[in-house]
C-alpha cells in the first residue's frame, strides 16, 4: 500500500450561509499515483481542493500533508503551495498578469530565484503546455483553452511535488482534453502526485490509478476504478452513470459468457477481450519504438533502419512530438499515439512510435498489462537516440 502524501481526517467545513460543503470526510491520496475525485457539480471538490493547499480551514478535522498536520501560519503555507500547486478550474480566476511570459515567471519571482532559474522554469513550462511561441502574448488576447494552459504553465513553473487540477476538461475540445490527459501520464511518469477533480466517468475510469468519490459533501467510495462502477446501485443512487467500456465489458459478461477480469480500460484491452483468439482479426505487426533523449543529434542516421513509408507514425510525450515536428517528420497520429500503436499492430500494420525516453517505463507497463491480462503480445523493437 503506498503512502499518502495528503490525508483528511474527519474533515468538516460550511460557508458562511450555513452550507456544509464538506462533512466528516476522511480520506488519503496517494504518493505518486494519479487520483480522481469524481463527483457532480456541488459536491465539494473545490471545497476540498481549497483545503488541500490551505487557502481554507476546516471547521473541524485536520488535513496532513507527508505526514504532518497543516500549520496555518503564513511562513508554512507558504512552503506548503511551493509543494501543492492548485489550477482552478476558470483559468480567470487565476491569471492577471498582462502577457503569458509574465504570468508564468510570477510564482518562481516570488520565491527570490536567480533570473536564469526563473527563465528556464518559464521556458520549460511553456513548452509542456505548447505555447513556447505565445510567450510575449497578452493573455486577454487568448481563447478559453490558451488561458487554462497559461495557468497550468503557471502551476508547473513551481516544480510542485503534487499537481492539482479542478475539471482540467471542462471547455476544452477533445484533442485539448487528449493533450492534457497524456501530459498528465507523463507529470505523473517523471514522479508528481497528480489530483484531478471530474464528472466525466470515462475520463475516471480509463485515466484514474484511484478514485475518491463525493457526493453531497460526503465521501461515498476510495478504491479502484472497476471496483466502484462494479457497485450499480451505489453508482446510481450518487447520480453516476457506468462508463461505456465498463458496460461493455459486462455485456460481453453477461451475453459472451467471457470472465469479468481483466476489465479493459482502454479501446485496445476492449478489442483484445473481444477478439481473444480469433487469427482472422488479430494481427501480428510490429511496433519500432524511438526513445527521445533532450536534444538528440544526427537522428536521422539513427532511425534510417527504422523508417518505412509503409509504417504508421505516431508520437508520444513533449520531447517526442517537437522532435517530429523540427524535423518535418510524417505523423499519421500525435495525440493518443501508443493507442493507435496497438490497434495498429492488432490489425497486421508496422508501427513507428516516437516516444520520450522518460515515457519508455510507461510504455513497457502498458505493454506488459496487454500481454498478463490480455494475452497480446505485439513483436516490437526499440532504439534510444541521444
Amino acid at each position: 500500500m503506498t503512502d499518502p502524501i495528503i490525508e483528511t481526517r474527519n474533515l468538516t467545513f460550511e460557508y458562511s450561509n450555513r452550507c456544509v460543503a464538506l462533512d466528516d470526510v476522511s480520506l488519503t491520496i496517494p504518493l505518486g499515483k494519479k487520483t480522481v475525485i469524481l463527483g457532480s457539480n456541488g459536491s465539494g471538490k473545490s471545497t476540498l481542493f481549497l483545503h488541500f493547499n490551505g487557502i481554507l480551514r476546516p471547521r473541524s478535522g485536520e488535513v496532513h500533508f507527508d505526514g504532518k498536520t497543516i500549520s496555518y501560519t503564513s511562513k508554512a503555507l507558504t512552503e506548503l503551495r511551493k509543494k501543492i500547486a492548485l489550477v482552478l478550474q476558470n483559468p480567470d480566476d487565476q491569471i492577471f498578469s498582462t502577457t503569458v511570459e509574465e504570468d508564468v515567471a510570477f510564482g518562481p519571482m516570488n520565491l527570490s530565484l536567480p533570473r536564469g532559474e526563473v527563465e528556464k522554469r518559464v521556458e520549460d513550462s511553456l513548452r509542456l503546455v505548447g505555447l513556447e511561441e505565445m510567450r510575449e502574448r497578452p493573455t486577454q488576447q487568448l481563447s478559453f483553452g490558451e488561458r487554462k494552459r497559461v495557468a497550468l504553465a503557471g502551476a508547473l513553473s513551481m516544480n510542485p511535488k503534487v499537481l492539482i487540477m479542478d475539471e482540467p476538461t471542462a471547455g476544452l475540445d477533445s484533442r485539448m482534453v487528449r493533450e492534457l490527459m497524456e501530459l498528465a501520464d507523463e507529470l505523473n511518469q517523471k514522479g508528481m502526485t497528480v489530483i484531478m477533480s471530474t464528472h466525466d466517468v470515462e475520463i475516471a475510469y480509463s485515466w484514474g490509478d484511484e478514485i475518491r468519490v463525493l457526493h453531497q459533501g460526503r465521501l461515498e467510495f476510495s478504491g479502484a476504478p472497476e471496483d466502484l462502477f462494479k457497485h450499480e446501485v451505489k453508482v446510481h443512487d450518487i447520480g453516476l452513470v457506468p462508463p461505456m467500456l465498463f458496460e461493455m465489458n459486462q455485456y460481453l459478461v453477461r451475453m459472451k459468457g467471457k470472465e469479468e477480469k481483466p476489465f479493459p480500460r482502454t479501446t485496445a484491452e476492449l478489442v483484445q477481450k473481444v477478439f481473444h483468439g480469433d487469427t482472422r482479426t488479430i494481427g501480428s505487426g510490429t511496433i519500432a519504438t524511438i526513445g527521445i533523449d533532450s536534444d538528440p543529434k544526427e537522428a536521422l542516421v539513427v532511425t534510417q533502419g527504422y523508417k518505412d513509408e509503409s509504417r504508421t507514425v505516431g508520437a508520444c510525450g513533449t520531447r517526442a512530438k517537437r522532435y517530429v515536428e523540427e524535423r518535418e517528420i510524417r505523423t499519421d497520429y500525435r495525440f493518443n499515439a501508443f493507442e493507435n500503436s496497438v490497434l495498429g499492430a492488432s490489425e497486421g500494420r508496422d508501427f513507428l512510435l516516437y516516444i520520450d525516453q522518460q515515457l519508455v517505463p510507461l510504455l513497457e507497463t502498458k505493454f506488459e498489462r496487454l500481454e498478463r491480462e490480455f494475452g497480446l503480445k505485439i513483436p516490437r523493437r526499440y532504439v534510444e537516440v541521444k
